[in-house]
């Protein structure tokens, strides 16, 4: 099995696509072992400077320390990744989806979802992260960023140049975008 890298714009964060499945129960983040039992994660979060995972539907993220040189990381993931698949396994995370709550939300909020979904999520999962919705109150909306989007010393200009600028195109009623 032959599982690719790609850089991400976060320095401290690299993309791995294993060429199957890696969640069918959409996105997770782990960011220590405690969080986890699923035993390739706490073993992936157990590397020297691994700070943390992001998994979506065909690829993960790994983020690490500064310090930590990829070249130390790198190799030890792709491994864990190999025996994991060549057991057998189809997905990281297989479960069946569930809606998380069955909050009903209003016109505006739907409508920042649906655009956040088909037009700044595809992008933000090319590079190895994941942007959803959290709220939209006094015209700020609120996203909540993960995997390699956590901590990228871009992030601050993709969500004002990119996320803001096209949700205030479409949606007068939005002003600002914020992350937590």
């Amino acid at each position: 099995m032959f599982i690719q890298t790609q850089e991400t714009p976060n320095p401290n964060s690299l993309k791995f696509l294993p060429g199957k499945g890696v969640s069918n129960d959409g996105p997770y983040e782990f960011l220590n072992e405690d969080q986890t039992e699923i035993p390739i994660l706490k073993n992936i979060l157990s590397i020297n400077g691994v700070t943390g995972i992001f998994l979506s539907g065909d690829f993960l993220s790994i983020n690490k320390t500064q310090d930590e040189k990829w070249e130390n990381i790198k190799h030890l993931v792709i491994s864990y990744l190999n025996e994991y698949y060549d057991e057998g396994n189809k997905f990281i995370i297989n479960k069946n989806a569930e809606l998380d709550d069955h909050k009903e939300y209003g016109e505006i909020e739907n409508k920042i979802i649906k655009i956040l979904e088909t037009k700044i999520r595809p992008a933000v999962a090319r590079d190895g992260g994941d942007i959803t919705f959290k709220e939209f109150k006094d015209g700020k909306v609120t996203v909540v960023l993960k995997g390699s989007c956590s901590g990228c010393p871009s992030s601050t200009l993709t969500l004002k140049q990119g996320v803001q600028n096209l949700l205030c195109h479409y949606i007068p009623e939005v002003k600002e975008v914020l992350a937590v």
